[in-house]
């Protein structure tokens, strides 16, 4: 009996100096750690922008600063370009405008008023510029779509939407 106490007593003796050293060893070096370069990517500071400054190549500033009737098109009519345009619309509009544009989406029918149905003369009847800028910018309870949605993929959505007009 006293040979197993003691085996029993050995054995929590090397079970606790077993479990310190695997910590010891295997614990963390946080001194190494917060050495490391990732941790602070933004140390160095950033210039400050000259107040009133704008983009020089593109920027939502130079968007909201333009005239809408000024705004053209840059993305040809073509059959491929409305069919991207399809396909674009598929990925952001369908939600709200519906399957068939009409303003009966899912998500849309729970606004008041309901989306604007698309292929309206009153959406048909304004110019590129005018829809790019209030898609982009968003018109009345449309959100708006420059932060989410491509330059390019809004012009194309465009030509998808002038094509609902010839329906």
């Amino acid at each position: 009996m006293i040979i197993f106490e003691t085996d029993f007593t050995m054995y929590k003796k090397w079970l606790l100096f077993a479990a310190i050293n695997c910590f010891l060893l295997c614990g963390c070096d946080y001194a190494r750690m917060s050495d490391q370069e990732s941790l602070r990517p933004y140390e160095i500071a950033l210039p400050e922008m000259p107040a009133g400054s704008i983009p020089v190549n593109g920027g939502i500033n130079i968007l909201r600063e333009a005239k809408p009737e000024d705004l053209h098109n840059p993305v040809p009519m073509t059959e491929a370009s409305v069919k991207e345009g399809e396909i674009r619309y598929g990925y952001f509009c369908v939600m709200c405008h519906g399957t068939k544009a009409d303003g009966s989406g899912t998500v849309g029918q729970s606004f008041y008023p309901l989306p604007t149905n698309l292929a309206d003369s009153y959406v048909q009847q304004q110019k590129d510029g005018a829809l790019f800028y209030k898609i982009s910018l968003g018109y009345r309870r449309h959100p708006p779509l420059y932060y989410t949605v491509a330059e390019t993929d809004r012009w194309l959505i465009i030509n998808y939407i002038r094509s609902l007009g010839n329906k």
